[in-house]
């Protein structure tokens, strides 16, 4: 069996950088049924693939109905949904942690927080949320704040004797 999957892992490295994901796969499907019994697997350890990828494209193969549109890589159901999808009450948690730290006109569209992305998504997780940074900084955004770094601001000229001023 050694040979056959030697002869499946180089005809997959030569036409592997050609391929996009779904073409990939149908190819991994296409030899797997050509070698019958234990071609899932044979295929799968010459590709350095999972064998249910293997085993989908089988699938695939055999009910084309169920394949991704044409023009698209995946079915549009495929991936992960959203997180505010998945969990209802994260976007309210976040504002509830973001508005006593608010910043910013009232009457300016620009608004941001003091706390920082990743200790706003330290407090989520506490809640029981699973969010991390990155996706608080989206979440932000869609709420209309602007992540803005913490600057000094100068207030009116310095004193010309500033040591005389503590004094």
């Amino acid at each position: 069996m050694g040979s056959v999957e030697e002869v499946v892992a180089d005809k997959y490295a030569v036409i592997a950088p050609f391929l996009d994901e779904r073409q990939r796969r149908l190819w991994l499907g296409v030899e797997a049924r050509a070698l019958g019994r234990g071609g899932v697997s044979a295929v799968a350890r010459a590709a350095g693939v999972s064998r249910t990828t293997v085993t989908a494209a089988v699938k695939e193969l055999a009910d084309p109905q169920g394949a991704a549109p044409a023009g698209r890589v995946r079915r549009k159901v495929a991936g992960r949904p959203p997180l505010a999808q998945s969990d209802p009450g994260l976007v309210g948690a976040l504002e509830a942690l973001v508005e006593p730290a608010t910043l910013g006109d009232p009457q300016s569209p620009l608004r941001w927080t003091a706390k920082s992305t990743r200790t706003l998504a330290e407090e989520l997780a506490a809640q029981g949320h699973q969010v991390g940074a990155r996706t608080v900084a989206k979440l932000l955004r869609r709420l209309g704040y602007s992540l803005q770094a913490m600057a000094k601001t100068t207030e009116g000229k310095q004193h010309p004797d500033r040591d005389a001023q503590f004094c």
